[in-house]
């Protein structure tokens, strides 16, 4: 079949891909900016269209048979995000319905709708709505908290339970959920194709029904910690995004929904529908074991990061151009082959570090978080190896060209644009690494912030450049005939 996936870029679409093409299937892929998809899939179609933009859908279902729709825009922010997702819905299912689109199919989130729901878990069951409102038939899947390494309800749980010895708990952290792991919802999305009778609502969840207290217990017997929870009364989901805020890598503005739904009770009530696909869902310490073991061992295939703050169409080359960029460059020669200099660049940032001053770098991430940023994300999907379209930290990557040029973007709140490139040429004695911040400062702001910290910035970038040299260097010597010959 040719089947759309909207939503491709994000946590649960950057999995659900590659079982789609390893059953043979035909893949249209959209993204307001196709380059990072491009790179990510370069074997499916990826057609750049904007879901609040309808006359840019109808090119991605040409030819469509089923859709699944992935997609929320909690990444542009909170403010408006349940009228932006109506108004997406809208417009995709009649663009659908129009192409003659056989189903669609979507995930949402348990509630029940007699309930007073959160406004995230409202706002999701009328995407549900409108997708259906379109004529297509629609199969939607509902879960609770999904459990697998990279999402953010398991880094959240992760880090609470990892950095803090005594816990201040709410009440929502009473309310009882199912819990259910990444590999099942996935097994359900992908048997969808297989049970084209099965329309509606259909709820999944895990064997377990626990708390929000339990799954942070389950965590600490799972890593052999000792955890002691204090009940509280006056902690609001608000007031906890923000101490998730400062603990976790997850912003508030993303922990906010996410807590607030947990004072929904969200179980399965009807089984029935879920019971026509051939899923056996695993315990939730089945797969908060997986999770931790793929997090451990730097497995993770996709994050709940991946499709927040996607770059704009806006290139290093469209602005080069522009009078006022001003450009700090330093040039270094390597005893080392670029193959083990750029792989030594690329391992920059998320739980390795920076080159140089890492703890400025830190600060200056929470210096952003503080004033509403993406802050210091703390991560990235993999310590090793980059692709386009990846968070980095506060930055996000633009171009890898192997083993030549990195471009990283910046994404922290600063008065301007910020790009940090790092080039890697062959030389007679190894290679040349040249590093280049370009900033394009926003009127006297950007300029006075370029130059108050110059002092640092210059200290930072001579280190970084020198420190990745000689870590070149020595992996170089340490790996026989890597060394440059002389």
């Amino acid at each position: 079949m040719r089947i759309l996936v909207v939503g491709a870029s994000g946590y649960i679409g950057g999995r659900l891909v590659p079982l789609l093409q390893a059953r043979g299937h035909e893949l249209v892929l959209t993204s307001r900016d196709a380059r990072p998809l491009t790179a990510r899939f370069p074997s499916a179609r990826v057609v750049a269209a904007d879901l609040l933009r309808p006359e840019t859908l109808p090119p991605a279902l040409e030819g469509v048979d089923v859709a699944y729709y992935l997609a929320h825009s909690m990444g542009a922010g909170e403010r408006g995000f349940a009228e932006r997702d109506r108004r997406a819905a809208r417009a995709f299912a009649e663009a659908a319905a129009r192409a003659g689109v056989a189903r669609i199919v979507y995930l949402g989130g348990l509630g029940d709708d007699a309930a007073d729901l959160s406004h995230h878990l409202a706002s999701r069951h009328e995407t549900g709505a409108e997708l259906a409102a379109g004529g297509v038939p629609v199969t939607e899947f509902r879960a609770a908290v999904i459990i697998g390494s990279g999402s953010a309800s398991f880094e959240i749980l992760r880090h609470l339970t990892e950095r803090l010895p005594v816990m201040i708990t709410p009440r929502w952290v009473a309310t009882r959920c199912q819990p259910i792991g990444i590999r099942d919802v996935l097994a359900y999305l992908a048997g969808a194709l297989d049970h084209p009778e099965v329309t509606g609502v259909v709820e999944i969840g895990g064997p377990d029904v626990l708390s929000y207290g339990d799954m942070m217990r389950g965590y600490a017997r799972a890593r052999g910690l000792r955890r002691l929870m204090v009940p509280v009364p006056f902690l609001t989901p608000r007031l906890s995004s923000y101490w998730v805020n400062l603990v976790s890598p997850v912003p508030a503005s993303i922990a906010r929904p996410l807590i607030e739904g947990l004072r929904n009770e969200v179980v399965v009530r009807d089984p029935g529908p879920a019971g026509a696909f051939d899923v056996q869902p695993e315990t939730y310490a089945v797969a908060l074991q997986r999770a931790i073991d793929r997090t451990e061992g730097h497995a993770v295939e996709s994050t709940w990061f991946d499709a927040l703050g996607a770059p704009d169409k806006a290139s290093l080359t469209s602005v080069t151009s522009r009078e006022g960029m001003i450009v700090e460059r330093r040039r270094l020669t390597v005893a080392a082959p670029p193959e083990v200099v750029f792989a030594e660049v690329e391992r920059i940032g998320g739980d390795t570090g920076w080159p140089y001053a890492d703890p400025l770098w830190r600060l200056r991430g929470l210096m952003d978080r503080v004033v509403g940023g993406v802050g210091m994300r703390l991560g990235r999907r993999d310590p090793d190896r980059l692709r386009v379209g990846d968070a980095l930290d506060f930055w996000r990557v633009e171009e890898v060209r192997r083993p030549a040029v990195l471009r990283l973007r910046a994404e922290m709140k600063v008065p301007g644009r910020a790009w940090l490139q790092y080039e890697v040429e062959p030389a007679p004695a190894g290679s040349v690494l040249v590093q280049t911040a370009f900033f394009e400062p926003k009127g006297l702001p950007g300029l006075a912030y370029w130059y108050a910290l110059y002092p640092i910035h210059g200290k930072i970038f001579a280190g970084s450049v020198r420190v990745l040299a000689r870590r070149a260097v020595a992996r170089a010597r340490a790996v026989p005939g890597s060394a440059p010959a002389g």
